[in-house]
């Protein structure tokens, strides 16, 4: 497996502007290996079709993998024909080492690449590349397994595919569909970046790509796209999915030991939303959210089990006090360590005895429930009951959740030059000679706000200077590196 290193961060993704005549935005790849019979008028009806419909300039290149026929006289034949068709010979054979050769050297902002039989329908080529040149993902897939696909192919390539791509899912928890689709498409910098780790040289090129395009966190877009299978396919279906295996144990491998530098494929800050500060949403919430649900979850199983099995010996009431107990006692211990990260035994009383008082909450509102059932009518159904206290103990389990965040575990307050990313520096300026003086040493041009606000001081917003000063110089940051959300508000403020 390849380590070595791609040039860098990926840039911002942005949409491409509209380029000149002569400049191609699309090249589209053919790869072909003794395809003299059929690359001619494949090549004419993808020519008609982009210059009818394709708004921007085009190239098809043919890449041609060391063929034994006429294939390479018939490329160069359609070259000379049609001014936007080139053709590059290959000495060796294999797809993805035609698209490799073909991508690294095309200056075309959007790269694609179909098959020679076009089994695809020409009609999704600009839907696939859409989304690349208008700087929405990074690369594109055609889809025959989405539910909105039309595929026309027979039973044991049906089975082949589908299994195929039900392994990749199982074992390198891929999310994409369709990993061997012969319609793909890719923006040029993801190329630039992305090639140099790919090792497969045929086959299995496609599903490398997309698998660690997908793990770096890369934006991968898929067309549901009309199939109709190519009967006179040279595809050796055993060699094929022999190699594939191999491919899928060797990526496998490789991610799991972590010896491919996918970090260097990340999109910079702001980018992707999820690297967006969203106000007014305190930091850990949704992790904690995820973690109550789920040990709520368990909670409310276990104590329907015991609830159950304590009616058996009692009443209603006493079932549900003593299973509400339990597990409350166990909810809580569970959501200190595991829901607010709270480790140790320090406190570890306290959180029970509040706990307690959160289960007592919780206890007044199921057994006020069961009241007013049993108030109702006089011999409930055993279902019925049930019913009642899941609407219960979902209605005390949001109380409950407030309750530990707000009251049992709250969140200690950050140091005002934490939140703020001042580092270690200012609080020791800040404690000696006030807030105002470490901001005043950190900002670029030096410039001090009013002692007498040290509260409202914030890196977001500094004061206009009363005299003028040298132009601030704001060195960008490193590729490899994401600044802090408060650092790029600042930046962008300036």
């Amino acid at each position: 497996m390849r380590t070595d290193s791609s040039p860098g961060a990926l840039p911002a993704r942005e949409h491409l502007p509209a380029a000149d005549a002569g400049t191609p935005v699309l090249d589209v790849v053919i790869p072909v290996y003794n395809e003299e019979k059929d690359l001619r008028p494949c090549v004419l009806r993808l020519h008609e079709h982009l210059t009818r419909t394709f708004p921007y300039a085009f190239r098809i290149t043919i890449a041609d993998n060391a063929s034994a026929d006429g294939t390479p006289q018939a490329a160069a034949r359609l070259a000379a024909e049609l001014p936007e068709v080139r053709c590059r010979r290959l000495e060796s054979k294999g797809r993805g080492r035609a698209l490799r050769s073909v991508w690294s050297a095309s200056e075309a902002p959007v790269l694609a690449y179909m098959d020679v039989d076009l089994s695809t329908d020409l009609n999704a080529l600009l839907p696939l590349v859409a989304p690349l040149i208008s700087g929405h993902s990074d690369l594109a897939i055609g889809s025959r397994l989405a539910r909105s696909s039309r595929v026309v192919r027979g039973a044991k390539r049906e089975f082949v595919s589908r299994s195929y791509n039900l392994l990749l899912r199982g074992s390198l928890h891929a999310r994409f569909s369709d990993a061997q689709c012969g319609f793909k498409a890719i923006r040029r910098e993801v190329a630039q970046a992305l090639l140099p780790l790919v090792e497969d040289t045929g086959w299995f090129f496609d599903t490398e790509m997309l698998v660690l395009a997908e793990r770096a966190g890369l934006r991968i877009h898929e067309v549901p796209v009309d199939w109709v299978d190519d009967p006179d396919s040279t595809v050796h279906i055993v060699r094929t999915a022999t190699e594939d295996l191999k491919g899928v144990w060797r990526i496998g491998r490789a991610l799991a030991t972590g010896s491919l530098p996918l970090d260097r494929l990340g999109r910079p800050f702001g980018d992707d939303p999820r690297d967006r500060e969203i106000r007014d949403v305190p930091r850990g919430l949704a992790r904690q959210l995820v973690g109550f649900c789920v040990v709520g979850a368990l909670s409310t199983l276990c104590y329907l089990l015991l609830y159950g099995l304590f009616r058996q010996f009692g009443g209603s009431q006493a079932a549900n006090a003593l299973a509400l107990l339990v597990s409350a006692v166990a909810n809580t211990a569970a959501n200190r360590r595991l829901t607010f990260g709270v480790r140790g035994r320090s406190g570890a009383v306290r959180h029970q005895a509040q706990g307690l008082v959160v289960f007592g909450i919780g206890l007044m509102l199921t057994s006020g429930s069961l009241a007013a059932l049993n108030a109702a009518t006089s011999s409930p159904a055993r279902s019925t009951e049930l019913a009642v206290l899941i609407a219960a103990n979902l209605a005390a389990t949001v109380l409950r959740f407030l309750l530990f965040r707000a009251w049992v575990f709250p969140e200690e307050p950050e140091p005002l030059s934490a939140a703020h990313g001042l580092g270690a520096e200012a609080d020791g300026l800040s404690a000696e000679h006030g807030l105002g003086a470490a901001y005043a040493q950190l900002t670029p041009t030096g410039e001090h706000a009013e002692p007498a606000a040290n509260a409202a001081y914030t890196p977001h917003a500094p004061h206009a200077p009363s005299a003028p000063s040298a132009p601030v110089i704001v060195q960008p940051y490193p590729p490899t590196t994401r600044p802090h959300p408060a650092d790029t508000d600042a930046r962008n403020s300036r």
